[in-house]
């Protein structure tokens, strides 16, 4: 496994790779866990070379989020990347992605505004910005991520569709806890009672696709029979939505292909969790 720092030694080995080689690409912020262990190994599975990044992206963090600290631990991190046989991992420092003289930005207008959007104004166009950027570094045909950003996952693919790029991101499952909860490098804010709170996304998940599978389309009945959840478990909820899996607006009826997602801040942590409501 090796390990490259600058931009320019990526895209100059990602060229000499585009001559013959399938490159997968999996973008971390470091801290990993068994769910971006889980894109590691599609990616492997599916390509000649896979590539990760590790890299805390300050421009996608508000004012008074929590970019000083964001879990890190870059030793264990590269020892798991050698453990699951990575080809390369890119440590860029964010003076190579944000010189001085940067100037640019990504806007997904629309569904980057709503949901998570909405209340962290400025977060999905650092997040389309960066991983744009990374794209071109690495140039990768396929770009594994996991589906627990699912508004995430949205915005990228539009992104990527509508700049023409030739990358094709493939998401992957949710990787869950044995009780159910959604991994995540956040997951270490979680102490004491709050990690026992924090179940309440996954069991309003369930409660929800309990009552769709009972005859109930009505997303305002299962919106309202999720909250309940949260707020007996003393989570304070940012949003719980039903949408169109692909435009992200808001459905008023719940279809098989319907998508549940919720934020919920348990304690000082932010939560988010979604799921198919079939």
């Amino acid at each position: 496994m090796s390990i490259i720092h600058t931009p320019l030694e990526m895209q100059a080995l990602s060229q000499n790779w585009q001559k013959g080689l399938s490159i997968g690409f999996v973008p971390t912020m470091g801290f990993l866990h068994e769910g971006h262990l889980s894109l590691v190994q599609e990616s492997n599975r599916m390509c000649d070379v896979t590539v990760v990044s590790i890299f805390v992206n300050p421009s996608q963090f508000g004012a008074n989020e929590d970019l000083s600290s964001y879990p890190r631990n870059l030793e264990r991190d590269l020892q798991l990347l050698s453990k699951h046989k990575v080809d390369y991992v890119f440590i860029p420092k964010a003076e190579d992605i944000y010189p001085p003289t940067y100037r640019t930005w990504v806007n997904v207008t629309g569904i980057s505004e709503v949901l998570c959007g909405a209340s962290r104004p400025g977060h999905f166009t650092g997040v389309a910005t960066v991983v744009l950027k990374l794209v071109n570094i690495v140039k990768p045909g396929l770009m594994f991520m996991g589906e627990k950003d699912y508004q995430q996952v949205t915005v990228l693919k539009a992104m990527l569709k509508d700049l023409n790029v030739p990358t094709t991101i493939i998401p992957c499952p949710i990787m869950r806890e044995a009780d159910g909860l959604a991994m995540s490098s956040r997951n270490t804010y979680l102490k004491g009672e709050a990690r026992q709170q924090a179940l309440c996304l996954y069991k309003a998940i369930l409660m929800a696709k309990q009552l769709y599978r009972e005859g109930i389309r009505d997303t305002n009945m299962l919106c309202e029979a999720a909250s309940e959840i949260i707020k007996t478990n003393k989570g304070e909820i940012d949003y719980i939505e039903f949408v169109d899996p692909e435009t992200l607006a808001h459905v008023g009826y719940a279809e098989a292909d319907t998508r549940m997602i919720l934020a919920v801040k348990v304690g000082v942590t932010r939560l988010i969790d979604n799921s198919l409501i079939q």
